[in-house]
Order: structure tokens, then sequence, then C-alpha cells
């Protein structure tokens, strides 16, 4: 089947208008601080906008209030939306409400996608996806937080962190075991929880590299959350008791894709910011531009760049062609390569400005923290290559002798075409 990454006319006039919008509107806020008030005044009047253009909350079919959009031309505006933090927001696709959208489409109830998903879709809520637990990280088999039917309710204990945007959501969508009995892929399910509900504390959001100070700004931080005896009604089940690594699977699928696509466009900002400082730095006799090292770094950052997006277009593009399900390889190696190509990048980045890409005078050394992430959520690299490995060995079977080995080869050619060795023989 003939690769096709393109898309209408129409669609490449919305993704300029696009590319527009961002770099005029919504970067310059990266250079302004501004409380959570402030920010919401500003940003409303650019979401009507993005309203106005028939691209909010375009991750969804158009009967549940979304664009209906398909990978492809998701994969091509989040290649835009990822040049600034703030733009997903904006767009109304911003992780994690954007996954958590699509999972309660997956699995929600029709009550559940009136109550959370909706709201969630028009901005009037926000979300949580809390899964990750101090003990149960790469390994979700090992999750501890339990939830017990009791009569109507559920009655949910554990300990979760790295809950991100926890301390802003209205509801957290928790995966518990419900059933310690069966095999751990079966046992686990996907329970709503509203925020206020007794039992629910969140700790703290952890301090992490993106942001060290503090946790919770303008989008969203890394919660710690303990579970006390939180009951909630058992109609907040998400699917059925055990779908939680299934839901699990089909949300974070296209999020990987998503990752992948605003990783370039953060990639393509940093590559223009090495590339203006080549031309433009002189030293030692010549410009940046004329050092062979610098070059190296440019060219070397333009064919890793342009990998990375073909690829990532190539999994989107099979994902819409057969689901995620059967793109796990494609999804895979996207996840690992994109995030090293975004480290990178960055990367030369700084290293060509010198000092200045150190400091704070730059978006580089903030673009430097945060890509660091790329490597551990949604999975680590580690994993994610462990799986496309498994999966390509799959299709090889263990022999004796090599299936190469020369020998082996010319003597079964021999045999192959012994009559005209033969009559070749007998001519001489």
């Amino acid at each position: 089947m003939a690769w096709d990454f393109s898309t209408e006319p129409e669609f490449e006039a919305q993704l300029e208008w696009m590319r527009g919008f961002v770099r005029e509107e919504i970067i310059p806020l990266e250079t302004l601080d501004l409380d959570r008030e402030t920010y919401a005044r500003i940003t409303a009047p650019l979401k009507e906008q993005v309203k106005e253009r028939g691209l909010w909350a375009a991750h969804l079919p158009p009967e549940l209030g979304g664009g209906g959009f398909g990978q492809v031309r998701l994969g091509l505006m989040h290649e835009i939306l990822g040049q600034c933090r703030y733009a997903p927001g904006i767009f109304g696709n911003q992780a994690p409400d954007s996954g958590n959208a699509e999972l309660l489409a997956i699995g929600g109830s029709p009550e559940q996608k009136e109550r959370w998903m909706h709201p969630l879709l028009r901005g009037e809520l926000r979300s949580c996806f809390s899964m990750t637990e101090p003990g149960a990280g790469a390994d979700p088999t090992l999750l501890s937080t339990r939830a017990v039917l009791d009569g109507d309710d559920y009655v949910i204990n554990g300990h979760k962190w790295f809950s991100s945007n926890a301390s802003h959501a209205d509801f957290l969508i928790v995966m518990a075991v419900t059933d310690p009995d069966v095999s751990a892929y079966q046992g686990s399910s996907m329970i709503i929880v509203p925020v206020e509900t007794p039992g629910v504390r969140i700790v703290r959001d952890i301090p992490v590299m993106d942001h060290p100070a503090i946790g919770g700004d303008l989008y969203g931080g890394h919660a710690e959350i303990i579970y006390t005896d939180v009951r909630v009604p058992k109609e907040n089940l998400v699917g059925n008791p055990g779908d939680g690594f299934r839901l699990a699977q089909q949300r974070l699928g296209p999020g990987r894709i998503h990752h992948a696509m605003r990783w370039l466009g953060q990639s393509k900002r940093a590559f223009d910011m090495l590339c203006e400082r080549a031309v433009s730095r002189y030293t030692h006799g010549s410009v940046l531009a004329e050092k062979q090292m610098v070059q190296d770094w440019v060219a070397t950052s333009a064919a890793e760049m342009q990998a990375a997006r073909l690829m990532t277009l190539h999994a989107a593009w099979t994902m819409d062609q057969v689901g995620a399900s059967n793109a796990r390889v494609e999804i895979a190696m996207i996840k690992y390569w994109g995030a090293k190509v975004l480290h990178d990048v960055i990367d030369r980045a700084i290293q060509v400005h010198g000092s200045l890409g150190f400091s704070g005078d730059l978006p580089l050394e903030g673009m430097y923290r945060a890509a660091r992430a790329a490597r551990i959520y949604d999975g680590p690299d580690e994993v994610h290559k462990s799986t496309v490995a498994r999966r390509i060995l799959r299709g090889y079977t263990p022999t004796d002798v090599p299936t190469e080995h020369v020998p082996t080869r010319t003597e079964a050619a021999r045999k192959k075409f012994a009559q005209y060795l033969e009559e070749a023989t007998a001519n001489l």
C-alpha cells in the first residue's frame, strides 16, 4: 500500500493560518509573568478565534464535538502547536485533557460523556490521568492501588504520583486493580473520581527539571495523591471491569503521535536559532556557519528532523489506516527516536550559542530541561525499544547454520544449476 501524507488545499490553508497565529499571538506570551486569571483573560479571545476557524478540539469526531481530523492532519497541527507549550491549550487539545476525552469517547457511557467528556471538550472542565505509582512506573502490571466493589460503590485506596494536572483538575481518571486474582493485564480498570470526593488528598506538585521551584503553574504540575477509602458510584467505571490496559493503550497511542510531532515543532524552533546564530556570530576569522563542525551540526540536525518527521507521519498514517493496535512498532519507534532528536537538536543549539544559550536570556535552557522528560513519560525509551525489538525478532526463526553461510549456499546453488554446470563443463 502506497504511503500518502497529503492533505487537501483547504487544510493546508488552515495550517498556514495556525503558523502565523502561534508565532504572532501565542509565543509572545512566554515572555510574560502571568497569573492564571490574567492568562485566562488574555487567552479567552484567542480560543474563540480557534473555534471560529473550526480548529478547536480537533482530536475527536464531529459528533462528539471535535474536528475529526485523523492522525495525519492532527500530527501536522501538533507540529505547529509544539513550538510553544501554551498553544495546545489554546486549541483545546492539551494533555492530559485530550487523551482523557479520547478515552471517554472510546469507553465512556452516554452519561459519562454528557457529564464529563463534553464539558472537557468545551474547555469548561480540566482533568487528570492518575496511573503512575511510586512502585509502578514503566511496569504498570505492578499497580498496587485497589478499587473494591462495595454495594453500589467502588472504594479506592492507593498512592499515586506524577498525576499530571491533578492540582487544577475537576476530575481524575484513576487506574486501579479491581480483580487481583486474574492476569495483571485483565485485572485493572479505570474509574472517574471527582477531585472533591472525600478521601482524595493531593499532597503536592512534585518539583521537576521542567519547573523545579513550584509545580502547578499555568500548564499543570505533576501531583502526588493519596486515595483513602475514596467512594464513588460504580457507574463511574469507564468501560467494563478489567478494561484498564486496553483503554490505556488506546489512549496512549495517539498521544505518542502528538508528542512526537510537538517535539518536531520544538526542534525546528531550536534549529532556527542554531542557524541564525551560525550566520551571525563571527569568531576565529569567520562566522560560525563556515566552521565544518557547525556545518555538521546543521546537516545532522536537518537529517534527523526529517527522518523523525517522516517516521511520525508514517505512524500517524498507519493508525489512520489500520488503527493504533496495529501500529505499535511504528508508534514505539517514533517515541524514542523523536525524543532523541528533540534533545540533540536543542543541545546543539545551546552549544552554538555558548554561554548565551546556557542563560535565561534565550528559551533554549527551558526547552532543554523540558526535553529531558521526553525520554521518560508515556513509557521510557528502553521499554519502547524492547517492544520494537521483540516484535521484529518474532519474524525470524533460529537456525543451526546461518542462512547466508556461503559454503552451504554454494552447495545448494550447484545442485540447483547442476544441469547447466554440467553442460558448461562438457563444452570445454
